[in-house]
């Protein structure tokens, strides 16, 4: 169905400022080079470099190389980059990002997931994105994306788990490390988030876990009313 509704007083909302997002799991801070230790460490847990396979930069082949990337991203303002930092222990596992941020259409892109083995399956890597998501919703966009790599299964199912609807592949979008890359697009729209929001606080409810930290109900589960 083609929606060409009009849109009543729409108002452009701000761009997403450099600020702490705070949950009970983990808390998202501006990256700055402060999180470059702690980040290179869990970072080398990934002994394949497999978490590299499908971003446009990394393996990083020193913690020298790694800190002059994350000072150089901590200085952009689109993409904007979070440290994702583990709220037990307090040191990052973990990079995100919004990215091609249009206020003017309401639009935003979460990507530059770059999840150490520390954070990876965890309750936190789910917070993390719910974090980002309510966010920019709160803020007022209307459409928040995620685009992968159509050979990336992991991040495809990754985003049918969070509650993103399936759009199409774009075909030779991109040459990323020397290859095509055609690119699958996902969203979750301002209608949806309601529906999308109560899932991921069912989920994330201490109650939805055993004491051995294992869900009771799938995120899935937890969307359905």
């Amino acid at each position: 169905m083609i929606d060409d509704a009009p849109v009543d007083a729409w108002r452009a909302p701000a761009a997403p400022a450099h600020e702490t997002l705070v949950g009970r799991l983990c808390r998202l801070e501006p990256l700055t080079t402060d999180h470059a230790v702690s980040l290179h460490e869990a970072n080398s847990l990934d002994v394949d470099g497999r978490m590299w396979d499908y971003l446009a930069y990394g393996p990083f082949e020193d913690l020298a190389t790694y800190r002059e990337w994350v000072e150089q991203k901590s200085r952009s303002t689109d993409p904007l980059f979070f440290a994702i930092v583990d709220g037990a222990q307090r040191t990052a596992v973990g990079v995100a990002s919004y990215l091609r941020i249009d206020p003017p259409n309401g639009v935003i892109e979460v990507g530059h997931l770059a999840y150490s083995p520390r954070l990876q399956r965890t309750p936190a890597a789910t917070e993390a994105m719910y974090l980002m998501m309510r966010h920019a919703f709160d803020l007022g966009y209307r459409r928040y994306e995620w685009k992968c790599n159509a050979r990336n299964l992991p991040s495809r199912r990754a985003a049918d788990r969070l509650g993103f609807t399936y759009e199409g592949v774009f075909r030779q979008h991109m040459i990323v490390k020397g290859r095509n890359r055609d690119t699958a697009w996902y969203s979750v729209i301002d209608a949806e988030w309601p529906r999308v929001r109560f899932g991921f606080e069912r989920w994330l409810d201490p109650e939805n876990f055993d004491v051995d930290g294992r869900q009771r109900r799938a995120l899935a589960d937890c969307r359905a009313v």
